[in-house]
């Protein structure tokens, strides 16, 4: 037996039963203020907000204190979504640490009309649990209690040690400042509508800001509109607060024939001290859509500098990485 309550448009469901429920389940309609430049897609980074928060409230709920985001890995996105479209937000928990939760979220889309949903994508979270003091503390171990439980979870094992090589491989190449690749840098400070309930940024605010970098940087480079086909190994190592000065920097690191190659990274500072940390990272891949609705070919990256060569093989290896994977075992609806 579970209950349904009603916040603005979404649809939140949940257990009244004690363990905490493992899933939920959030509906609303894609608004036309969230589309790309162009008008005709949800931008990427109002997709990964939605991935977010959708996998927070489930975090939330089966721990039943405050968490943070720690990571968001292999985000494809498969399928443009038009505004308009009726979202569906699935997140499920589908392993578990001391107090680590991996979670499972997939976004459907249907034209409203009609409420065929159809997966645009699908990601794995991990969400830490903390007190009043931003510690980590221990959550309810969680165990697959059906078939389909075991391969969601099998899958998010597996990924562990993969997740760990890919994150060294990007710890190992910061970007310096002898490169010569086009890269576009935000500046502005964190704003009271960006907090949390912990008063810092939230998760999915920060990897729209990461989207916007992303995409500026890529339309720069094509001349033409350019859309985001893959986001990953977004890494948060520090929270953002409000007030704090916010540099995102995102560089082109390499290109193939029809695809750009994006390393960004995010760094916060107090305005006082001006002492910058990094906060975030990650890689994003961007195409420019032709004529013919498929990628269209892009112009090649020019490596001058041992830096720009050091970074270009960077992103190969994280392709060779990520293509090492097997494809995740979605869950059954």
């Amino acid at each position: 037996m579970s209950d349904r309550t009603e916040i603005g448009l979404a649809i939140v469901s949940s257990s009244t039963t004690s363990p905490p429920a493992d899933r939920i389940s959030l509906r609303f309609l894609a608004a036309p203020t969230e589309v790309t430049s162009d008008g005709s897609t949800i931008q990427a980074g109002r997709v990964l907000e939605w991935i977010d928060k959708a996998g927070y409230a489930c975090a939330v709920g089966w721990s039943g204190s405050y968490c943070v985001t720690a990571y968001v890995g292999n985000v494809h996105f498969t399928r443009p979504i038009t505004p308009g479209s009726l979202i569906e937000a699935d997140a499920r928990i589908i392993h578990t640490g001391r107090s680590s939760m991996h979670v499972l979220v997939t976004v459907r889309a249907a034209d409203a009309r009609r409420g065929e949903f159809r997966t645009a994508t699908h990601c794995i979270l991990v969400f830490v649990a903390v007190d009043d003091d931003k510690r980590p503390v221990a959550v309810p171990e969680w165990r697959p209690a059906t078939d389909d439980d075991r391969r969601v979870s099998d899958g998010a094992v597996v990924r562990i040690d993969a997740r760990r090589r890919i994150h060294e491989e990007m710890q190992r190449n910061a970007f310096g400042h002898e490169g010569t690749a086009p890269r576009t840098v935000f500046r502005f400070l964190a704003a009271p509508t960006d907090s949390n309930w912990g008063g810092n940024a939230h998760g999915g605010t920060v990897m729209r800001w990461i989207d916007e970098a992303a995409s500026t940087c890529a339309i720069g480079w094509t001349g033409k509109d350019a859309v985001a086909v893959y986001a990953g190994g977004i890494h948060f190592y520090r929270p953002i607060h409000i007030g704090h000065i916010v540099e995102v920097e995102a560089r082109i690191i390499h290109t193939s024939e029809r695809s750009i190659h994006l390393s960004i990274q995010v760094h916060s500072a107090d305005p006082r001290t001006r002492e910058s940390h990094l906060t975030t990272q990650c890689m994003s891949i961007f195409v420019s859509v032709g004529t013919d609705g498929r990628a269209a070919r892009v112009p090649q990256l020019v490596l001058s500098t041992d830096e720009d060569e050091r970074l270009n093989e960077h992103a190969k290896n994280l392709i060779t990485l990520r293509a090492a994977l097997p494809a995740f075992p979605l869950a059954k609806s």
